[in-house]
Parts: structure tokens; C-alpha cells; sequence
């Protein structure tokens, strides 16, 4: 495979292109814009450029609003909501942040909801900032039905990601954990069938609700494999419940597909709980009990914890740049 290595100024300018040629403006092109470069830094090419031509198709066919102004209403002392109006739900998220952060901290706990939206992409990349204010963050996105539920044969669920991040100290990376409902994401999936190679069992299921190794099967009609099995199955169904019963207006079954520009507006939604350890009369102490508690877990053999990782590939991404596959490339520059 011919690949280029491109500094991450580059990256950035290359997806700043893309999406503005594609209709992206102010702060719909800045935040979305800010995520793809994040995820292609963090290693996670799948939703970083590998996802870029997507969120392009769906912002040239107005499925995305690239000029949508969110709206942010305080519901209670407590809780937001961010009408993302169609637009990235990045955005609508960087709109109540800060407002959302001081109520935590004023509540001791606060919930923001985000409706009329579109895939979340990597849900980390959310939880994460509100780790960085020196939150505890739970972050819930429904996505469009790719799962059956628990006893049935048609896909239902989305494989409707979920997050969790946590302060691990002032000068390192947050504790971030990042997973979808399904076994796998469906752009690795999807990856996989362009490139012309099998997936494991677990990975999917052909229209007839079969377990398969083509990944052609599931992309052409079949579905993705719940983790964990009927568990799964379960997860998806709860992450759908908070992200679009409370955050927005389609659940899973109701919404257009996130992979293509066919449907309109998605019209999913996202929701995110932070809580302030400042609150808890022992706070002095958990920020050391969280960093012994990291420490064990390197004496018990764990090489990292969840999260540096990706820290680690961001900070390299900085000095040494990214390979990118040069077809990829090519697909991007399209759109410039």
C-alpha cells in the first residue's frame, strides 16, 4: 500500500478543505473539523479521515446542516440541552460546554443532552474534555438500526457507542474508555470488505441473521454482532434510551443510516453525565487514590491504562506526522 507522511498542520488543513468545499461553515466547519484530526491523531483512522468523505457526501446532500446554529436551553439547575439544529453534534456540544461544566461544578452533577444530531464519532473525544475540566463523564450516542434486539432478526439498534473518562492527574492523560455496543464498529466492517478480506463470526450476520465471515454480507443487508452476545444486544438497547429518549427526537429504529447521505437528517441524539469529585468532602483524596489505583494496575501486569494510549499516538502525531495511505488521499483532495 503507497502511503504519504503528512504532518498533522496538513491533516488539519486538508480536512478544513474537504469540509468547507463540502458546506461546512464557522463553528459546524471548526468543531468538525477538530474531531476528524483528533481521531486521525489518536489512531482511530476509522472515524478520523477514513470518515471524512462521509460526513462530506451527507453535508453536500443536507443531511448535515453545515451552517446550523445550535440552541442551548437550561432546562434545570442541573441539566442543558443543545438542539444541534442538523448540524454536527460536535458543535452543539462545544456550544453548552462551558455552561454545562460550571453547573457541574455549581450541582455537583449535570446533564447535557444533544438532539437533532448526527453520528458522534468517537464519543471519547467528548468525555474526554470534560475529564480535562476535572470531571467524571459519562457520554451515551445512539446511531442508526445495525443490531437486532435480544430475540429478534432485524437490525434495530445502533451500535450505539458509549464513554467514560476520569482525571488521572494535573499533568497526565485522562482515563477514557471508548467502546460501541456492537463487537466491532461498522466502519471496520466496512474496511474490511473494501480491502477485500474476511472478518471473524463475531463481527456480523448476513441478511438472514446468520453469522458470517464476508463482510460483504453485513454491509449488503445484514447486521452487526451485538458484544457479548444477547449483552450487547442489552447495552445498545440502554445507550438508545438515554441518548435518544432524552437526547433525541429518533431512536435507533427511526433514524436514517450515519454510513451513507440517503434519508435525511438523522436526527439522533447524545447525552452526557459529568459529576464533580469536588463535591465529595474526601475530594483531596481521590485524585491520589485514582493514580495508586492506575499504579496497581501496572503492578498487576497492565501495561497502560485506558486512554494513554491514545495520548501517546496524539503526542507522536505532533512531532513525527501520520502515514496515510495515498489512495485516501486522492478520495479526500476530491472534495477540496
Amino acid at each position: 500500500m503507497l502511503e504519504q507522511t503528512l504532518s498533522l498542520a496538513v491533516i488539519r488543513r486538508l480536512t478544513h478543505d474537504a469540509l468547507y468545499k463540502s458546506g461546512a461553515r464557522g463553528a459546524q466547519l471548526q468543531a468538525a473539523t477538530e474531531s476528524v484530526v483528533s481521531a486521525e491523531a489518536e489512531g482511530i483512522r476509522i472515524v478520523g479521515l477514513g470518515f471524512l468523505s462521509i460526513y462530506c457526501d451527507q453535508l453536500l446532500a443536507k443531511k448535515i446542516d453545515g451552517e446550523a446554529i445550535p440552541k442551548v436551553t437550561h432546562i434545570s439547575p442541573s441539566r442543558l440541552h443543545a438542539n444541534a439544529n442538523n448540524g454536527f453534534c460536535h458543535t452543539a456540544f462545544v456550544a453548552a460546554f462551558d455552561e454545562w461544566i460550571s453547573m457541574t461544578r455549581s450541582q455537583g452533577i449535570g446533564l447535557l443532552t444533544v438532539s437533532h444530531s448526527n453520528s458522534g464519532g468517537v464519543v471519547g473525544w467528548f468525555v474526554e474534555k470534560a475529564a480535562q475540566a476535572g470531571m467524571i463523564c459519562l457520554g451515551f450516542s445512539n446511531s442508526s438500526p445495525m443490531m437486532s434486539p435480544v430475540g429478534g432478526t432485524k437490525p434495530f439498534h445502533g451500535t450505539n457507542p458509549l464513554a467514560f473518562a476520569c482525571p488521572a492527574g494535573e499533568d497526565a492523560a485522562p482515563l477514557v474508555i471508548d467502546m460501541a455496543t456492537s463487537q466491532v464498529a461498522y466502519v471496520a466492517v466496512k474496511e474490511r470488505a473494501d480491502a477485500g478480506l474476511s472478518i471473524p463470526e463475531s463481527w456480523g450476520r448476513d441478511a438472514s441473521g446468520q453469522p458470517t465471515t464476508d463482510p460483504w454480507d453485513v454491509v449488503n443487508g445484514g447486521q452487526m454482532g451485538p458484544l457479548g452476545g444477547d449483552k450487547g444486544a442489552l447495552l445498545a438497547l440502554m445507550v438508545d434510551i438515554l441518548a435518544g429518549g432524552l437526547g433525541g427526537p429518533n431512536f435507533s429504529y427511526q433514524a436514517s443510516s450515519i454510513v451513507d447521505d440517503q434519508g435525511g437528517p438523522m436526527g439522533i441524539g447524545q447525552t452526557f453525565i459529568a459529576i464533580d469529585p469536588g463535591k465529595n468532602p474526601q475530594y483531596m483524596a481521590f485524585l491520589p487514590r485514582i493514580q495508586a489505583m492506575l499504579a496497581a494496575m501496572g503492578e498487576a501486569g497492565s501495561t497502560r491504562y485506558p486512554g494513554l494510549r491514545r495520548a501517546d499516538l496524539a503526542n507522536k502525531a505532533q512531532t513525527d506526522g501520520i502515514k496515510v495511505p495515498t489512495a485516501l488521499i486522492a478520495e479526500i483532495k476530491a472534495y477540496c
